[in-house]
């Protein structure tokens, strides 16, 4: 007993061993996992922040030279030297043109006290003409003999913009010279972010106040990176340089510092508080900005997890491989230990098994033998099944083509007897001589041959077996080849066909022999629906909506029974006299719109007769805006 005691003890604290080694195994792969992943999405985040920033230097500064080389044109300093004396107009103009050629927003002119005196905006109800700029520090700079620069909320437009300044010179020669004037160049920013919001990562600027003044996330534009205090909000609001805007904080949280330059970072609100971002920080000297890059750390979190799990499963494989050497050790111990007394019971408990494991084993066998037997008889069904369907469409065909024998016959027997009187009179005008009349009855037979080739493509047409191929069809198309084939038995049987078809092409898609098939089933049973009726009409009607399309078969028979409707569409169920039909031409019809994702509707007609209605979903138009090819 005591030695059991024991025995159960050192098992427990093996498995507490194994547990924490599991755990130990884990943790450390998940942080070598971390690490690596961190470092990829560092140097990931490097690269982009790098390209950004020199996309941005290079954005803006290809705009540097533009108002400086604005003020040395010839009529910009000739309007300043006299403004009151000279039209406006023309400077408005070239200045417009300046902005259209260069693709910025505005640019305008400012005397020496900062009035604006032209403007590319001259003919918009916001235009910058009368207003006065000599707080925006590009004025100050610029008259001050330097290039200036500034970036902000416009006065008039609250869009954010970055201002390109630089001084008009009237005198050059003077060393105690003033400038006469400021032009100024403003470029809008929309573009940018939009370049940005194109890549997986999170992209901001903020300036030396720490407004965030361009950012990928449209909900970070105009926060503060941090709060702000009242004295920096009283500065901001005296330069007017973000107008009225809260500018209230990102509500950005530090988590962990990385590595130089990057931080482990979240949000305590606002659209990216959902997820944590490894940040990256990089200067742009030349505006005084500062570009953050930021990378969501799911993949970090990902990657953990997955070298976790797999550092797991392998620490599982090889401690279950050592548990069991470990335990065919104990017990080969055990077997030399007791092998005399425990010998005969060992050899039958293992001949008991392996007997039990091949008995096991057949019959594994045998079930795996019986079920590849039924699912290859499976597949043979399936396949005989589909080839039936595709035999009993097909017979459908073939009788419909016996209801339109006669008519064929008739449409036939007319051409060949023609070609016959014109055969025999050619051959007379040859022997006359008379050429010209022999070409002429060679071209009236030629049309009479051409005339008889069209019916018998579209019985050819009509009697080809379906593929497999799903193509787009035009229902046009379908409805007229239908009635196409049907035309001498709707002569012969003096039938007043109705037609409400709209012009627009519809398109659905199928399989463009089937779908006829179906459309000439129900014109058939229409007709033989309507045989002893007076006055027939066969009404076919093409409906669409937003998504589906519908073409109705309409007869001015006497309907079907009540008692029918729910039969109607069972195989081998027909109303028709013995010999007439199999019964089938209803069942396969809907089985076909089944396979098309369509469905098949029957229902009288409150005026009388038999509707049928197929539904079809809308195809968009071939990229060709071509119809289906006809039945020619």
């Amino acid at each position: 007993m005591i030695q059991k005691k024991g025995l159960k003890q050192w098992r427990h604290l093996g498995w507490l061993i194994v547990a924490v080694g599991l755990l130990v195994v884990m943790w450390q792969a998940a942080q070598f996992a971390r690490e690596q992943a961190l470092t990829n999405l560092q140097e990931d985040a490097e690269n982009e922040l790098r390209l950004s920033a020199a996309n941005l230097n290079g954005y803006l500064l290809r705009y540097d030279y533009l108002p400086q080389m604005l003020a040395t044109r010839e009529g910009v300093q000739r309007f300043l030297a006299s403004p009151e004396r000279q039209d406006v107009m023309p400077l408005n103009l070239l200045l417009d043109r300046f902005r259209f050629t260069a693709g910025v927003s505005d640019v305008y002119l400012l005397d020496r006290e900062g009035t604006t005196l032209a403007a590319s905006n001259w003919h918009r109800a916001n235009t910058f003409i009368g207003q006065n700029y000599a707080f925006r520090s590009y004025y100050t700079e610029a008259i001050a003999g330097r290039q200036g620069r500034f970036h902000g909320l416009g006065v008039q437009s609250l869009e954010r913009g970055y201002y390109f300044s630089a001084p008009v010179w009237l005198d050059t020669t003077s060393p105690d010279a003033r400038p006469d004037g400021v032009m100024v160049v403003k470029v809008l920013l929309n573009d940018v972010e939009d370049n940005w919001a194109e890549q997986d990562a999170t992209l901001f600027v903020t300036d030396t106040d720490g407004i965030i003044f361009l950012a990928s996330e449209p909900k970070l534009r105009m926060n503060a990176l941090h709060p702000l205090s009242d004295e920096q909000r009283e500065t901001l609001r005296e330069t007017r340089r973000y107008a009225a805007e809260p500018l209230e904080a990102s509500g950005i949280r530090m988590e962990a510092q990385y590595a130089p330059g990057s931080q482990l970072i979240g949000f305590d609100n606002g659209p990216l508080s959902d997820h944590r971002y490894l940040s990256l920080t990089r200067k742009l000297p030349e505006f005084e900005w500062e570009m953050h890059i930021l990378k969501p750390i799911n993949s970090v979190v990902s990657a953990q997890w997955m070298t976790a799990l797999m550092a797991g499963g392998l620490y599982g494989v090889v401690a279950l491989g050592g548990g069991i050497g470990w335990q065919r050790l104990r017990l080969r111990r055990e077997r030399e230990t007791f092998a005399e007394r425990e010998r005969q019971t060992l050899a039958r408990v293992r001949d008991e098994l392996e007997i039990s494991v091949e008995r096991r084993t057949r019959d594994l066998v045998a079930s795996n033998q019986r079920l590849s037997a039924e699912i290859e008889e499976r597949r043979r069904a399936e396949a005989n099944l589909r080839q039936t369907q595709d035999e009993l469409i097909q017979a459908a065909k073939l009788a419909v083509l016996g209801q339109l024998a006669a008519g064929i016959n008739h449409e036939l027997n007319q051409p060949l007897a023609a070609i016959r009187a014109y055969g025999e009179n050619a051959r007379r005008f040859i022997e006359l001589s008379r050429v010209d009349q022999a070409d002429a009855n060679l071209a009236e037979i030629i049309e009479l041959t051409e005339r008889m080739a069209e019916i018998s493509a579209q019985l050819r047409q009509f009697s080809r077996k379906s593929g497999e191929r799903q193509e787009t069809i035009s229902v046009q198309s379908c409805v007229e080849y239908a009635l196409r084939l049907f035309h001498s038995r709707l002569r012969a049987g003096q039938i007043n066909v109705e037609q409400h078809i709209p012009r627009e092409t519809l398109w659905v898609k199928g399989d463009l022999v089937r779908l006829e098939q179906v459309i000439v089933n129900l014109i058939s049973n229409a007709l033989q629906a309507m045989k002893d009726t007076p006055m027939p009409t066969l009404l076919v009607t093409v409906k669409t909506d937003a998504s589906h399309v519908s073409i109705h078969i309409a007869d001015s028979g006497p309907g079907i029974d009540e008692a029918h409707f729910d039969q109607i569409f069972e195989p081998f169920f027909t109303t028709k006299a013995p010999g007439s039909g199999l019964g089938l031409g209803l069942s396969i019809s809907s089985r076909i719109m089944e396979d098309l994702s369509g469905k098949l509707y029957a229902y009288n007609r409150d005026e009388g007769g038999a509707e049928f209605s197929v539904t079809l979903p809308l195809a968009d138009a071939p990229r060709t805006a071509l119809e289906t090819p006809s039945h020619a």
